[in-house]
């Protein structure tokens, strides 16, 4: 098993010099050098078939000894130095200080295919950045990671990925809902991948302790990798790295709201600056269409990171790295004018992508209302949002009439759907069919574009929680059968159809099929 290796994080920014493996405050440091804890009896439960090929690995390399050991921890790639990067990062709205690499290890960086990867295991012990934590992961969020990751490329995310999925063959003591009632539960290591995991917190970290010769070494290092095109630095570039890391960001909040997903912990350190998806924790998809649903029971209170808030959120954690990077500008008008971008970006990216999920491809000013109308009335009683707008791409003039009962499946209690919610559905159905009237496309062309857009599936937390309940009694059958159903979100696939169902009861309140914490 060999690898194409260009470490240049280690190489090029600068090292913690103290080897120690302590909890502490690194100073002038991206990075600190640290081993991944053993494991006593570590077991491969899946890889990615398409991440092998993205590292230039093959499924046999996957089936090996060392593929085992390497990715639980066991081993060290050859001429490799593991390490821990550094950052800080506002969580909640507030500055929490050094952060860093608690509980994941990067193991190097791969060249395939003209492709950059960043490999790393999230689990694999502790870190100087690890604080009061042990460093260490349990099967229950590694399986949601593994899963969500490849899931949300698939459905065309910008996300990262993930190679492989372990148990750790160790026990990992956690208090799932933060009540004081602790248990043990199985550990596990996913290793995940990306171009590069460096976040918003990466940058903040130097500008808070006004470390601004480490700053712009990392702020260059990251325009020389993944910023190439904008040319060498200057403070016209690092203004240019700015607006496209705003513009990124906001691209992947809208594929958010597409979809009906939403993070759960949108604190600085949990964004990417190459504009990923990142941090795959108390995430969750809409159930029932709810602006205000947040799935993380931290937030519960505030809703800081509901569904309609996270366009919002993406806004005030640019502002926060803004004020990063600001002492390499030290200009205050560039980033008002970016700003105010977004704003506008936000509205008209929207629009379009509301109108994609409807099938309107001519632009009419009446688009705005007939959205906000159908927004209104997806309120007004509990409404499965994914359902709702897969069902809806059957919908054709010829059937303008049925409208409700093509989309009655996406109800909770379809029987609430009377009086006058029921007049408020015929009314919009009638606007949409006479919009759709204007439309220069047939309705088979129209319903190929909508299915394209709207997924059948998606990976609803009732679903991951059977397969983690499933892996807990030692089945891991269903974390494959998942896996690959949400390779083709998009597709039909009539044998899985039973997937395709809102949440069932049982699932309402159970733990991690609803509310989940940090720690999931």
């Amino acid at each position: 098993m060999k690898f194409k290796l260009n470490d240049t994080f280690t190489k090029e920014l600068p090292a913690d010099p103290i080897l120690e493996n302590s909890r502490r405050q690194v100073e002038k440091a991206c990075f600190s050098y640290v081993h991944p804890k053993r494991t006593s009896n570590p077991e491969l439960l899946h890889a990615s078939p398409e991440m092998l090929e993205n590292l230039g690995l093959t499924q046999k390399d996957s089936q090996s000894e060392e593929f085992l050991k390497i990715f639980t921890g066991n081993a060290v790639i050859a001429n490799t130095k593991p390490y821990a990067m550094c950052y800080g990062g506002h969580q909640f709205g507030n500055w929490a200080g050094q952060l860093g690499d608690g509980r994941a290890i990067n193991l190097a960086e791969v060249v395939h295919n003209n492709s950059r990867w960043a490999m790393q295991l999230k689990g694999a012990g502790a870190t100087p950045y690890s604080r009061t934590a042990d460093g260490l992961a349990v099967l229950r969020s590694s399986i949601r990671e593994y899963l969500c990751s490849e899931a949300m490329h698939h459905l065309g995310v910008p996300t990262t990925r993930a190679l492989s999925l372990a148990i750790t063959g160790d026990q990992v003591l956690r208090d799932v809902m933060y009540n004081g009632n602790p248990d043990y539960e199985k550990g596990a290591i996913v290793c995940r991948v990306a171009p590069t995991f460096l976040r918003f917190g990466n940058y903040e970290i130097f500008a808070a302790r006004q470390d601004f010769e480490t700053l712009k070494t990392l702020v260059d290092y990251t325009i020389k990798h993944f910023f190439s095109h904008l040319g060498e630095p200057s403070k016209d570039t690092y203004v240019a790295f700015f607006n496209e890391v705003s513009q990124r960001t906001l691209e992947t909040i809208i594929e958010w709201q597409r979809v009906g997903f939403v993070h759960g912990v949108m604190n600085t350190d949990n964004m990417s600056i190459v504009g990923l998806t990142i941090d795959y924790g108390p995430y969750g998809w809409l159930e029932g269409f709810d602006f205000g649903w947040t799935p993380n029971t931290t937030d519960r209170q505030h809703k800081r990171y509901r569904y309609g808030n996270q366009p919002n959120i993406g806004l005030w954690n640019l502002y926060k790295l803004a004020n990063s990077v600001y002492p390499l500008i030290n200009d205050a008008k560039p980033f008002e004018a970016i700003f105010n971008q977004y704003k506008d970006d936000f509205e008209k990216k929207s629009l379009k992508m509301m109108r994609s999920k409807l099938g309107l491809e001519v632009e009419d000013a009446s688009d705005t209302a007939l959205i906000q109308e159908l927004e209104d009335n997806l309120l007004l009683t509990e409404t499965d949002m994914t359902m709702f707008f897969r069902k809806l791409c059957d919908f054709n003039l010829e059937h303008k009439s049925k409208g409700l009962k093509i989309v009655n499946d996406a109800f909770y209690v379809p029987k609430e759907v009377s009086g006058d919610i029921e007049t408020k559905w015929l009314v919009w159905f009638e606007r949409y069919a006479n919009r759709l009237k204007q439309e220069p496309i047939t309705s088979e062309e129209r319903k190929a574009k909508m299915d394209a857009v709207n997924p059948k599936y998606v990976l609803r937390n009732y679903m991951a929680q059977l397969a983690i309940d499933d892996a807990d009694k030692g089945d891991y059958k269903l974390i494959d059968t998942l896996f690959n159903l949400l390779k083709k979100p998009y597709d039909e696939q009539p044998e899985h159809e039973k997937w395709f169902a809102k949440r069932p009861e049982w699932a309402r309140h159970k733990v991690g099929c609803s509310m989940l914490s940090c720690s999931s």
